[in-house]
């Protein structure tokens, strides 16, 4: 590979929450073993040289003062969203920033709702929005995901029907592709969801940060491509941040078609006067999706390697837990409720006993999803063998 996904590197004391934390209360590393973070949504990876050269050339001038957004910024994104997904018509008009996707879908949510009111989310649920909601006062309702005869996780149509009657709710936030499963959605998939959505009157947040992250064998669809209602309905918040590991960066972005409902959103986000970006961050942007994509499909590959390892190895050592290889991010749900039953373990002894051996993992009961766990795989193959034979001697024993 031109890249290097290999090298590790240790993060610890260099402004790092993956290296520097444990998300499982009361835990300390033993002596004699190394800390594996395989928990918060970061890479483990080193930055794509073309975001650290776009940033340097930036620092190269002497002066950091305020500045608009320039066309080259529009351009990045709307070229990016044509060359990746297909996007036709895009315009300037139709991108505005935002600080962060969750602070885009808590401003979508604010103008769109008032306190109290409920929105329908999926299950597993990723746990950033049940922060939001609870932050700004509305109430989540979550709609299970089903696995199917192949262990493929599903949409429940009826029941996200149902709940959205029966709760009288006109909000949901729509995850796309799918956190914590992995789920690329297909198109049918996607379309069958806005039917039910516009029956029961229903806007569409569309979390869409993971839409570069798809392996092998499967492709990011839009939301807002699938019909011309889905467009009108449909309020999308992508990033760089998850595919080129930026998050230290801090910077997205909504497109929004319908000029009401876009006009709307622009006001609630500037609203605080806080909502501006940071022109590294706006640099790194134009130099991920100018130059970043040979990287970014080298990763994909490398990620899409550590999938195949990680589910082969679960599926052969672990009898009980069970995995959907991810079809999209790169993180990894196990549902552990059948061996945790078996073995009368609980997830969090299963959770402190690889903790306690480096392997620092998060608990998918975070998610909504009881006896689960949430791997986080963009991390060097070396690391991930070493974690997986640590799980196997300390963990599920």
């Amino acid at each position: 590979m031109k890249y290097d996904f290999t090298t590790v590197l240790d993060r610890r004391g260099r402004d790092s929450i993956a290296a520097d934390y444990i998300p499982i209360p009361g835990v300390t590393v033993k002596e004699g073993f190394d800390a594996i973070p395989l928990w918060v949504a970061d890479m483990s990876f080193p930055t794509a040289p073309a975001i650290l050269e776009a940033m340097r050339r930036r620092l190269d001038f002497p002066s950091l003062g305020y500045f608009p957004l320039p066309e080259d910024y529009y351009k990045a994104i709307i070229d990016w969203q044509t060359r990746r997904n297909g996007v036709e018509g895009l315009t300037k008009e139709d991108i505005g920033y935002e600080n962060g996707v969750l602070g885009g879908v808590s401003a979508a949510i604010q103008m769109l709702t008032a306190p109290g009111e409920e929105i329908l989310l999926h299950a597993p649920t990723y746990v950033g929005f049940t922060h939001v909601l609870k932050n700004i006062g509305r109430v989540a309702v979550h709609s299970e995901l089903k696995p199917d005869e192949n262990g493929i996780w599903r949409m429940d149509y009826e029941d996200m029907d149902r709940k959205l009657r029966e709760h009288h709710i006109h909000v949901a936030v729509f995850c796309s592709p799918h956190n914590p499963t992995g789920r690329v959605w297909e198109r049918w998939e996607i379309e069958k969801a806005m039917e039910v959505y516009s029956k029961n009157d229903c806007l569409v947040i569309s979390d869409e940060i993971w839409s570069d992250i798809i392996l092998p064998g499967h492709k990011h669809i839009p939301t807002q491509s699938v019909s011309a209602d889905a467009r009108e309905r449909t309020l999308a918040f992508y990033a760089p941040s998850k595919s080129f590991s930026l998050a230290g960066l801090v910077g997205s972005y909504h497109i929004v078609y319908n000029e009401r409902l876009r006009d709307r959103l622009r006001r609630q986000s500037e609203s605080t006067h806080y909502n501006s970006p940071n022109v590294l961050s706006m640099h790194a942007l134009i130099g991920a999706f100018t130059e970043g994509e040979e990287w970014l499909e080298e990763m994909c590959a490398v990620v899409d390697e550590n999938m195949r390892l990680a589910c082969e190895f679960i599926r052969d050592n672990f009898p009980g837990v069970k995995v959907m290889r991810s079809e999209g991010t790169y993180m990894l749900f196990l549902d552990c409720g059948d061996w945790c039953r078996e073995h009368s373990v609980t997830i969090g002894e299963l959770l402190r006993r690889g903790a306690e051996v480096g392997v620092i993992w998060q608990n998918g009961e975070d998610f909504f999803w009881p006896c689960s766990i949430r791997l986080n795989l963009a991390l060097p193959k070396s690391q991930l063998e070493k974690a997986l034979e640590r799980m196997k001697i300390y963990a599920f024993i």
